[in-house]
């Protein structure tokens, strides 16, 4: 395969052209070093390597001023709108930056377009004013100024461009008006000539400047288009091209040079269906995993989607020796680059110095903080979740972070003050602190990102200088993204061997035997019709400004153009449908399905991963001679009720949490939680109860107790919670919660004392423990409990377990002895409350006649629950709500059945299968 700048430069050869006086402009400076490395092969004899340039190079050449980032355009912007603006009409740079990005958009595109400006902006005002037109003849202020703003644009394009001409610079759109201004002149003083290789889409500048050196004698274009396209006038490949060849006069006396006729030759290509971008990177691996050297050398992955850099390089097999990377990392996919942004964010609030729990979580748990603090940052980490802190001080950081540390923690979490000199002197200082922590060595990719990003803060320091206008670390926050969005880390490697890794734009003039496309999918390859422009669609097309149409043709090209000379191609599209765009391979795709060549072997299949079905295995855990161990180990402290019921739930759950004694990671609790809720419930009632033990209970005493609750809750909520506020958010909601739990309770028993009733608290958030005796073990078993509350009702002991979840009479009823160990579901709650009473009576007697149950604060009109024995009769079935001897008995079988299983070493803890909540 011979490709296009070859032949170009084959040709110039053999009409014994002076290439060394000969300046050659292309598409990019990638065609251009390729140029340069092809014509060092064709060459036969020595010679000086001519001059060689980008178009935008060689339009800032002509037009002599010196091109800007969008970012200083955006600073000289403002300069010039307060320069043509009344004081009281101005706006903050940060309100002005919000629209001017855009309105320098369409200056730019109105230059690169040659329009004439005042009747352009005079339009776009008329079209405002009849869109805001309506029967009231007088207009809001608000209305005035509206109209006002498009009235005013000439004057702002015009105080914009006086204002770069006197410093020699230039927006990009400024540049190509300017150049196609003074082409003439440029042409009449240029000694040598010009040749221009591989355009397409042209602006309308570029347009005047290859015509104006064309009619001079002094250029030459090398279109690299095929016969087929041309030909078809409704392919998009050529809709510009035809444009020129029939209105251009110079083609009226000329033919085109160089119309190709390789797109018809054979060609296999293969339409790939893929899921995901992983999966389209894992396929591109195993494609290049069966080429040879030679193949390689002679292949492109072009990536249409450059997101994917980083996962394809992640996949090359180990056959792929040598790699060239054309498009460069993106700077603001560095972590330390989202380290500093995050920086930014948190001190763009300028508030007491206190800091969210989540903001330092995000600096702390930082590979890179994590790495230079010697880990130092997971302990605090550590304790912040240990101590539940949601809001922490400039000054309690400080306080516990050893001594050596506390300079970068003063950096990361100190007062900013607002100030964006102070934030990018402490970037800066960060930046030297993380260099000098860094081996050189090993985390060479690290001090890269880090050398990037302190010429980009010093790029930011130059602006803060020049232009007075940063004068809040918001907006230099917003600076920041912008300029890290186009800095790119390049790669270092030899630009002509190996395979060559690149994005759509950077293969423009470039042929390839072997091509691998990815992402063409709708929505990105092409890209779609959305614009960022205040121009209506009707204006653009009136003045000739380009359309989705006009774009949607420029990327058709560049796909069609690593078509043409290649003879083998993959071309992937991502054929999930979880996100925007994607799933829908691309109407190119369908474009080349529908044309048909008898020359091309087109195959078009999707590719699945194989996924083998996994059985769902429930766990099984043997009892080894050490968990038996853990088991008497935890049999002699004592078995709780939650532990035995966690058993009957799932017993893997219990090997966990009480023979391995594993526990969920904590983490900070934001929002009340629902056990910190049953927490501050249970003791507020503690509180109160616990005064009047022994006592009788009445109704003046719950009436003082109502008056306390307020105070009462919100310190229970301070010890187990935290110091955050409850006055707002969630947690005010889950406050009046807890508060109505006890007032709510505290009126149900001042409403029973009033019924006549009396009560008097016995035993108050009593802590339990018994020893079991059981047959057939030879280690002592132990219970152990606090039972809520035991008191005295008319003259009948209860004993209460406080539950603030609802619980129903359904949920507190036996009727076979058998599964109350069985069906957690069912009889967790009887359970609970019988292992109470069981252990009540092991230390002193219960009366013949007690009762047992559970008072639910999600239920309280149902008021004491109690405990029930029903028979299996059905409807109307006896029922027995005394918790006598014999009850007891019969419950103390089942209990110790359930310890045995636990204790034998023959029954393994088998994972039960969990029912899932129905909604």
């Amino acid at each position: 395969m011979t490709s296009f700048i070859e032949q170009v430069l084959q040709e110039l050869l053999d009409r014994k052209t002076t290439i060394s006086e000969t300046t050659f402009v292309l598409p990019s400076k990638r065609a251009g070093a390729f140029l340069i490395n092809r014509l060092s092969k064709l060459s036969s004899a020595p010679m000086f390597a001519p001059r060689v340039l980008s178009i935008e190079d060689f339009a800032e050449e002509v037009a002599g001023l010196k091109s800007i980032d969008n970012v200083t355009s955006l600073f000289e912007f403002y300069s010039a709108y307060l320069a043509c603006t009344p004081k009281e009409n101005r706006e903050g740079f940060e309100t002005f930056s919000t629209w001017a990005q855009t309105l320098l958009y369409d200056f730019n595109e109105i230059d690169r377009y040659l329009v004439d400006y005042q009747s352009f902006f005079g339009y776009l005002g008329s079209i405002q004013e009849m869109n805001h037109w309506y029967l009231q003849e007088e207009r809001t202020p608000l209305m005035e100024n509206y109209l006002l703003f498009w009235n005013k644009l000439p004057e702002y394009y015009e105080a914009l461009q006086k204002q770069l001409e006197k410093k020699e610079l230039a927006y990009q759109g400024m540049v190509y008006r300017r150049a196609s201004e003074k082409v003439i002149e440029y042409a009449e003083a240029a000694s040598g000539s010009f040749v221009f290789i591989g355009f397409n889409a042209l602006n309308s500048a570029e347009q005047n400047i290859f015509q104006s050196l064309l009619a001079a004698g002094k250029a030459e274009v090398f279109w690299d288009v095929d016969e087929v396209f041309l030909k078809d006038e409704q392919h998009d490949v050529s809709l510009f091209l035809r444009n020129y060849f029939n209105s251009w006069p110079y083609y009226k006396e000329n033919k085109p040079t160089k119309i190709s006729r390789s797109y018809q030759g054979s060609k296999n290509i293969k339409m790939v269906g893929v899921p995901k971008n992983i999966g389209q990177a894992k396929y591109v691996g195993e494609l290049l995993s069966k080429m040879s050297p030679e193949e390689l050398q002679q292949t492109a992955v072009v990536l249409g989607d450059e997101s994917m850099l980083l996962p394809v390089l992640n996949s090359l097999p180990p056959n792929v020796d040598e790699v060239n990377i054309t498009m460069g990392f993106a700077l603001q996919n560095a972590p330390i680059a989202f380290l500093f942004e995050h920086l930014l964010k948190i001190h763009t609030v300028q508030g007491d110095g206190t800091h969210y729990y989540k903001d330092l979580m995000l600096v702390l748990s930082h590979p890179l903080v994590q790495q230079v603090t010697d880990g130092y940052s997971r302990s605090m980490l550590e304790n912040i979740r240990k101590n539940n802190l949601v809001y922490l001080k400039e000054e309690e950081i400080l306080a516990i972070v050893p001594q050596e540390l506390k300079q970068l923690f003063k950096i990361c979490f100190g007062d900013w003050k607002n100030e964006p000199r102070i934030a990018l002197d402490s970037l800066q200082e960060l930046v030297m602190i993380f260099k000098d922590k860094l081996d050189k060595d090993r985390d060479k990719i690290t001090l890269e990102f880090l050398y990037q990003l302190h010429l980009l803060l010093n790029q930011l320091n130059n602006l803060l200088q020049e232009y007075p206008y940063i004068n809040s670390i918001k907006i230099l926050s917003s600076i920041y993204k912008d300029l890290l969005s186009s800095k790119t880390v390049d790669f270092r490697g030899k630009p002509f061997t190996g395979l060559q890794l690149m994005g759509m734009l950077e293969s423009r003039v470039l042929d390839f035997k072997n091509v691998i496309l990815t992402s063409v999918n709708e929505g990105v390859l092409p890209a779609g019709k959305s614009s960022n422009s205040f121009i209506p669609f009707d204006l653009k097309c009136s003045y000739k400004l380009p359309t989705y149409k006009e774009k949607d043709a420029v990327y058709t090209y560049h796909f069609y153009h690593l078509l043409q000379r290649a003879q083998s191609v993959h071309l992937l599209y991502n054929t999930e449908s979880d996100g925007l765009n994607a799933g829908e391979k691309s109407r190119f795709l369908l474009q080349l399905e529908m044309e048909n060549n008898e020359n091309h072997n087109i195959e078009n299949f999707n590719i699945s991963p194989v996924v083998p079905p996994v059985p769902a295995q429930l766990k099984t855990i043997d009892k080894s001679a050490g968990v038996l161990e853990k088991i008497k180990e935890r049999a002699a402290e004592g078995f709780s009720p939650s532990a035995l019921t966690t058993y009957m739930r799932n017993p893997l759950d219990f090997y966990k949490q009480y023979v391995l004694g594993l526990k969920e990671r904590e983490e900070v609790e934001e929002t009340v939680a629902y056990n910190t809720l049953g927490s501050v419930v249970h003791d507020t009632l503690e509180t109160f109860y616990r005064q009047w033990l022994n006592e009788e209970i009445t109704i003046t005493k719950l009436e003082q107790a109502l008056k306390e609750t307020n105070a009462e809750i919100e310190k229970q909520f301070r010890e187990h919670y935290t110091k955050a506020p409850l006055d707002k958010g969630k947690n005010l909601l889950i406050f009046e919660v807890a508060r109505r739990y006890v007032r709510n309770f505290l009126r149900s028993e001042i409403k029973n004392l009033k019924a006549g009733n009396t009560l008097k608290i016995l035993k108050i958030e009593q802590k339990l423990k018994i020893q079991l005796a059981i047959d057939g073990l030879d280690f002592p078993v132990f219970l152990k409990g606090t039972v809520d509350r035991v008191d005295e009702f008319n003259g009948k002991v209860r004993i209460i377990d406080y539950k603030t979840g609802k619980v129903e009479q359904n949920k507190v009823e036996v009727v076979d002895w058998e599964e109350i160990t069985s069906d957690y579901d069912k009889y967790s709650k009887p359970f609970q409350i019988l292992t109470y009473a069981l252990m009540m009576n092991d230390k002193d007697p219960l009366p013949e006649v007690s009762e047992a149950g559970v008072i639910s604060f999600k239920n309280l009109k149902e008021g004491f629950l109690k405990f029930t024995k029903k028979d299996k009769k059905g409807y109307g079935a006896k029922k027995d709500t005394d918790v006598t001897v014999e009850t007891l008995e019969e419950f103390k079988v089942q209990l110790k059945n359930l310890i045995l299983e636990i204790c034998d070493p023959e029954v393994p803890f088998v994972e039960k299968e969990l029912k899932q909540n129905a909604w």
